[in-house]
């Protein structure tokens, strides 16, 4: 089968495995290139662990402190007429280089909302590591059916209290137009927090606790997004804000639990925004994407995910360091994209945005090559006109 993206509004709906594994084998490379990391991880579970900031924890886990790692994801393998999704892809390509390694490696696919993978989980990290020391919360899904209720929560992308505004792209076209969004109703706002918010990282914590499973010590992390004042109306102050505010209050409550276990941690890490599957999806946010990539480019300061994780580990978690927190007990790894010059030049730029000035003004384009590399596609090295087989399996 001979494999090219084919894009449906903000999602590929192919993915390339040879691409994939080159995108994978990228970001191992980035972390080897920086050394060994000092008193890392030894044993790590990753919840959401094959794409974006989730993938880059793995392998920054893995291969900068040769953790043995547990990944907990969600991915359709490939069918008679079409390839997997790229999580799949990622996942297998990150097995083959740990085991390759010399390093432990295993992947459990399926809902991690639910109780039965919850389970499925503690008896394997029971029964083949004894303990984990580093619990990493990285989901990002639209749907959560709630283990205890059976109920279907659904987010949405939208703001609170009042309609919103503002410019966004389609970033296929290259359209910029305006879209308006109507605020979200409380049914919508608290499915919204149902999803996306702390409830299943405390019970994820719970259950590991309640099996003995969380190593003295152990730390746990969920990672957040606040963002400038111009998404602020659909992100910070919007649905995703609220069930963010959820997340934070999760991360007190089970940094007491850890605490009190052993000397524990947990936290979240505010970090940059990034081109992913999650933040495509959300209105403004791509726009504002490509103006930022194109603002700290030309500084020198952009960092994509494995580069923020990298720089999370060996500066803030381990290599001696500690934890630099903000006046609401998170660590800002958005630090770069949030200093005054960064948004002062985006500010700028951003009424003077069209359709028109849209590839003078911004980094589309590189949105759009970060976008397709999610996929596999665009790596350098890859032959893309080869005919390959899509069926891999783990």
């Amino acid at each position: 089968m001979i494999l090219r993206p084919k894009v449906r509004g903000f999602v590929c709906i192919t993915a390339h495995p040879v691409g994939c594994a080159a995108h994978v084998q990228e970001q191992i490379d980035y972390v080897r290139s920086h050394g060994p990391i000092s008193n890392g991880p030894k044993k790590a579970l990753i919840i959401g662990a094959s794409t974006g900031y989730g993938l880059a924890t793995r392998i920054a886990a893995a291969f900068g402190s040769g953790a043995a790692t547990f990944g907990v994801y969600y991915d359709r393998p490939s069918e008679e007429d079409r390839p997997a999704t790229p999580g799949w892809y990622n996942t297998i390509a990150f097995e083959r280089a740990a085991r390759s390694a010399g390093l432990y490696a295993r992947s459990l696919n399926g809902d991690a909302f639910s109780d039965a993978i919850k389970q499925q989980t503690v008896e394997a990290i029971r029964n083949e590591l004894g303990a984990v020391d580093l619990v990493v919360y990285s989901l990002a899904s639209p749907r959560r059916v709630h283990p205890r209720t059976g109920v279907i929560h659904k987010s949405v992308l939208k703001p609170v209290g009042l309609p919103y505004t503002n410019k966004t792209v389609d970033t296929d076209l290259g359209i910029v137009s305006d879209i308006t969004i109507e605020p979200a109703t409380e049914q919508e706002i608290a499915d919204t927090v149902a999803v996306m918010g702390g409830e299943d990282w405390e019970l994820w914590m719970q259950a590991l606790q309640t099996a003995g499973l969380l190593a003295p010590g152990a730390t746990s992390v969920a990672y957040s997004y606040i963002g400038p004042e111009v998404t602020w109306p659909i992100y910070r102050n919007g649905t995703i804000g609220l069930a963010k505010n959820d997340l934070e209050r999760a991360a007190r409550r089970i940094d007491a639990l850890l605490d009190a276990h052993g000397h524990g941690r947990a936290f979240i890490s505010v970090n940059k925004a990034l081109v992913t599957q999650a933040s495509s999806a959300i209105p403004v946010v791509p726009l504002y994407i490509s103006v930022l990539y194109k603002v700290m480019k030309a500084q020198g300061t952009h960092e994509g995910c494995i580069e923020q994780i990298q720089r999370l580990f060996a500066t803030q978690m381990y290599n001696g360091s500690s934890l630099a927190l903000d006046d609401g007990g998170r660590v800002r790894l958005d630090d770069r994209e949030m200093q005054p010059e960064v948004q002062r030049q985006v500010a700028a730029l951003w009424p003077r945005i069209t359709t028109e000035t849209l590839a003078e003004l911004t980094d589309i384009q590189g949105y759009r090559s970060e976008f397709l590399k999610l996929f596999g596609f665009g790596l350098a090295g890859v032959d893309y006109e080869a005919d390959i087989d899509p069926h891999l399996k783990l």
